[in-house]
């Protein structure tokens, strides 16, 4: 009885992590739609409502999924702090204290992190080019991160499931 309730627990167990590691797969290309429309709305912002960048960055940031949101929130509000942080320093900052929460990966991050060097430094047009490049290296990491989905999600949970069964197996 005992043998079989450690069976069952491990199966659990194994299923419960495949389907977790596919779910970071099926979840990495949703952030990165979130990322990029949240930079569209900066864009905007920035262009067209002639917004400083510390309201455009929490208002972006309102209106942004977490955690998304909470890189630009973090971001703005190391500029309006009182301890004086660059965009730049504030924003590397941010991605820094919060990157940890999403699922996106370092190419993701390179492309977040080059933007803070841009941002906040010129005109408008010059952050809105700034802001189309960082928006079609996003979409390219999307397309990448929806092949990695196509490719490894269902891998992974049947990977979960079958190690599962190897351990029961090997165990009886």
């Amino acid at each position: 009885m005992i043998k079989l309730l450690g069976a069952v627990l491990i199966l659990v167990a194994g299923t419960l992590i495949g389907f977790q590691q596919a779910s970071r797969f099926a979840e990495r290309p949703r952030q990165l739609r979130s990322a990029a429309h949240a930079l569209k709305r900066l864009e905007t912002e920035i262009s067209y409502g002639h917004t400083p960048l510390p309201d455009a960055l929490a208002r972006t940031a309102a209106a942004s999924p977490e955690p998304i949101a909470a890189i630009l929130r973090k971001a703005a509000q190391g500029i309006s702090s009182a301890e004086g942080l660059s965009f730049q320093e504030s924003w590397e900052n941010a991605v820094a204290e919060e990157w940890r929460n999403t699922v996106m990966t370092g190419g993701e991050r390179a492309v977040w992190l080059r933007l803070g060097t841009t941002l906040g430094i010129s005109d408008k047009e010059d952050q809105s080019k700034h802001l189309k490049l960082a928006l079609s290296q996003l979409k390219s990491e999307e397309e990448n991160a929806r092949d990695d989905q196509a490719r490894y999600e269902k891998m992974w949970k049947s990977l979960g499931v079958l190690l599962a069964v190897l351990i029961v197996i090997l165990m009886v």
